[in-house]
């Protein structure tokens, strides 16, 4: 999938979640470790969103293609973030994932995996 499609799917994805009721407090945010898609406010909790999308299920849904690694990389650049952010560190955080397989809509699974 091309940079340009999966910016389109982040832009939905983070409509469908302020929808929801969540604040956007960053968009692609960069670290030494990788990549966070969306950093959000839920309530009092710091939101990190992974947003994935697949055109078919052949090999793993978009929720399976969030792996050990991929969520190691997710929880060392969500610690840079927080570092950075000292008065976020209060907060209670949480690792959601936003999947979409093909045309089936968004599956939003909370508290996806543990730090």
């Amino acid at each position: 999938m091309s940079r340009a499609i999966g910016q389109r799917h982040e832009v939905v994805a983070e409509q469908y979640l302020q929808r929801q009721g969540l604040t956007t407090l960053a968009r692609n945010y960069l670290g030494p470790h990788g990549e966070i898609d969306l950093i959000m406010r839920d309530g009092d909790s710091i939101v990190f969103v992974e947003v994935r999308m697949r055109r078919s299920r052949r090999f793993a849904s978009a929720a399976e293609s969030v792996d050990r690694r991929k969520q190691q990389r997710l929880i060392a650049t969500a610690a840079g973030y927080l570092q950075k952010n000292g008065p976020l560190r209060n907060h209670p955080c949480r690792f959601d994932v936003l999947a979409c397989d093909g045309q089936s809509g968004f599956e939003w699974i909370k508290n996806a995996f543990d730090a």
